[in-house]
């Protein structure tokens, strides 16, 4: 039996080409309403091909994901999978690169394995509670930047509200639509953090911010705190993630 690790690069990467087969004019794209975004054929064909690759071999896990009806059976498990099968749809929609295939496991509410790949570029980001993170195999590590002046963070324009902020954080901006890939950006130390804000559904962030934080940074809600996952409402409030310096100084920035 492969690790747990290995099962999820190994779903992921096999995910891929099924997203990656779909013709635009294919989609079926559906508005799922109340704010939550668009859904496509792509979408539920890439969840169905995780359902069953994921629970087939780990049949005693549970199982939270966006385009999964939620079996609160998953609060009385040990182990949980994580899932967002296309994470930045509006991205893929458009044809943009910037979207991925986003899965955890998480045990006791704490993420222990995760992967995130973005078919489109490539790129297979990975990481196990202890053991680094890496990206298509080599290690990663965040970036040192230690004056928030000389930083560049991956968020949305309304962030940058003066309201949200007791002074302007003086930070350069950024952005990608998925939430995953804004993570392992950070993780990558090719941005120096990432905020939101707004609530964020568990399956957007489990696995990046595992990945962060193994790359030696901090991945937290937006007023500190540590995440915890599988919870009976799988959302967070916003989420931060920046290497160890950064983070008490956009603490101290914000309302």
């Amino acid at each position: 039996m492969s690790d747990d690790l290995s099962l999820l690069v190994d779903a992921v990467r096999s995910a891929g080409p099924i997203a990656l087969g779909y013709a635009h004019d294919a989609l079926n794209i559906v508005d799922k309403g109340d704010n939550q975004g668009p859904v496509t054929a792509a979408d539920l064909a890439v969840n169905a091909h995780l359902t069953q690759t994921l629970r087939q071999a780990r049949p005693d896990y549970g199982w939270l994901s966006e385009e999964s009806d939620d079996d609160t059976e998953r609060l009385g498990r040990e182990h949980v999978f994580i899932v967002d099968p296309i994470d930045g749809t509006r991205a893929f929609i458009e044809g943009n690169h910037n979207w991925a295939h986003s899965v955890a496991i998480a045990k006791h509410g704490k993420v222990v394995a995760a992967a995130v790949y973005l078919p489109a570029r490539d790129l297979m980001f990975a990481a196990r509670l202890g053991g680094g993170a890496t990206l298509n195999g080599a290690p990663i590590f965040v970036g040192g930047t230690d004056k928030i002046t000389e930083a560049t963070f991956l968020t949305t324009k309304p962030t940058m509200k003066p309201e949200h902020w007791k002074e302007d954080p003086g930070f350069r901006r950024d952005f990608r639509s998925s939430l995953a890939f804004r993570l392992c950006l950070v993780a990558q130390a090719r941005f120096d953090g990432m905020i939101t804000l707004r609530p964020a559904w568990e399956w957007d962030i489990a696995a990046g911010a595992l990945i962060v934080t193994e790359a030696g940074g901090m991945a937290t809600d937006r007023k500190g705190a540590g995440l915890t996952f599988n919870n009976p409402y799988p959302k967070t409030d916003g989420v931060m993630a920046t290497n160890i310096h950064l983070h008490p100084h956009v603490l101290r920035h914000l309302r």
